[in-house]
């Protein structure tokens, strides 16, 4: 239903939440095939292990390339976890070691708004359980601990697996914005994707019916995918 000022101007509903809202904390959050925690330089040796395994096409999209040595890659850690925003956090696998890296970022308390971005997962995370369940654990804490009203996600345009990632997810394209930037002196066009505080039960829900146990075989294949639980 719309609504109007004393002007007879459309304007927007009001807005319920308190704010702002708290930021982000630098806490560990744990799931049942992974966990995350603020990413440390005594990550190095296992990220830059998982990272070997790849022949550097997961970084073409990333402003930064494969690190080249462990003290580039123990070097890049020491900023990572001296930052507040990005607030970087470390992918733990069930054996916990370090397999991949991810932050929230543009944290925005005011406007109870945040970013999920600087996603950087090894092969050992691709494509697997925990990399959904990482992705959950961020957004549940934006959502259900933080109480959060706008979460985002933002790629090159060209990038098609992180296209298809947040289709996948949940998230709702809402555009691209042509031009945005310039990554490693080419020009880079950003697709915008959003989840809001009132879509996240649903997704939710879908998250929890996805990574139940019954929903894998034997060899720990899905048996639903993540798509058929949001279809109902």
């Amino acid at each position: 239903m719309s609504q109007t000022d004393r002007f007879g101007l459309p304007v927007g509903a009001p807005v319920a939440t308190e704010l702002p809202r708290p930021r982000p904390p630098s806490a560990p959050m744990a799931g049942r095939f992974c966990s995350l925690r603020p990413a440390l330089p005594e990550d190095a040796e296992e990220l830059f292990a998982a990272y070997a395994e790849e022949d550097g096409r997961n970084w073409t999209y990333l402003p930064q390339e494969k690190p080249r040595d462990l003290g580039e890659m123990r070097a890049r850690l020491e900023t990572m976890a001296a930052s507040e925003d990005p607030l970087y956090h470390s992918v733990l696998d069930a054996e916990g070691r370090a397999v991949g890296t991810c932050s929230y970022l543009r944290i925005t308390p005011e406007a109870a708004s945040l970013e999920v971005g600087w996603i950087s997962f090894s092969p050992r995370l691709q494509r697997t359980v925990m990399s959904t369940e990482a992705m959950h654990l961020m957004m549940a804490r934006a959502f259900d601990e933080l109480g959060y009203r706008r979460y985002e996600w933002k790629c090159d345009a060209l990038n098609a697996p992180s296209r298809a990632a947040a289709a996948r997810l949940g998230f709702t394209y809402e555009g691209t914005h042509r031009q945005a930037t310039v990554v490693k002196g080419r020009n880079r066009d950003t697709a915008w994707f959003s989840v809001l505080d009132s879509e996240w039960p649903v997704l939710r829900a879908a998250f929890a019916g996805w990574l139940a146990p019954e929903n894998f075989d034997a060899e720990g294949r899905q048996i639903a995918r993540l798509e058929s639980f949001r279809a109902g």
